[in-house]
């Protein structure tokens, strides 16, 4: 048998198959309408960084009264034995009269940790350390020397870690989105 000889075509004659010429057509209309997201305006990129930075000012706001007070009372504090003359339900205030030591007989309110109070009835009897030079900030000997978890510092700290990390992914987002048209726009020139 022999094989039948195929006439040569010329180059100029030669027709993509049909199904080839289909993908071409389609990726040629693909990359001509290529529609890139906005990219986020500048506008939110300074917002997300400034709640990240409230939110961080917030966080300092909590902290550092409260590490202030602990640190004072443990440098310059004096422990006495006290008893609770008045304290509301809630507490919203709680009064102590130191029992010993110079300030003995005198009544002081209770200073507050974080926004909390301990809780005591009228009639019971605590250890305090109060401040030498300050004798109206106290706080009751357990807290000063374990503080409570201080839970409004807590969470602004992570809302600001939080915030802070979307901003950084805004920011991230708007560089990709904004590098890509670019390379479009270079390739289409």
């Amino acid at each position: 048998m022999t094989k039948k000889k195929r006439p040569k075509r010329p180059n100029d004659r030669y027709h993509l198959p049909p199904h080839v010429a289909a993908a071409q057509r389609y990726a040629a209309k693909a990359t001509e309408q290529v529609t890139y997201p906005r990219p986020p305006p500048r506008r939110v990129v300074v917002a997300a960084f400034g709640m990240s930075l409230l939110c961080l000012l917030m966080a300092l706001f909590f902290w550092m009264p409260t590490r202030s007070l602990v640190h004072d009372l443990r440098t310059d504090g004096v422990i006495v034995e006290a008893t609770v003359t008045a304290a509301d339900n809630k507490p919203k205030y709680i009064r102590v009269r130191y029992a010993f030591g110079v300030e003995a007989g005198k009544e002081f309110k209770l200073s507050e940790y974080a926004g909390m109070l301990p809780e005591l009835r009228t009639g019971d009897a605590l250890l305090v350390i109060y401040d030498r030079k300050n004798p109206s900030r106290v706080l009751p000997h357990d807290w000063v020397t374990a503080p409570p978890p201080n839970l409004p510092a807590y969470g602004t700290s992570g809302l600001s870690i939080l915030v802070l990390g979307l901003s950084f992914a805004v920011v991230l987002r708007r560089r990709r989105i904004l590098r890509a048209s670019t390379a479009v726009r270079l390739t289409k020139s």
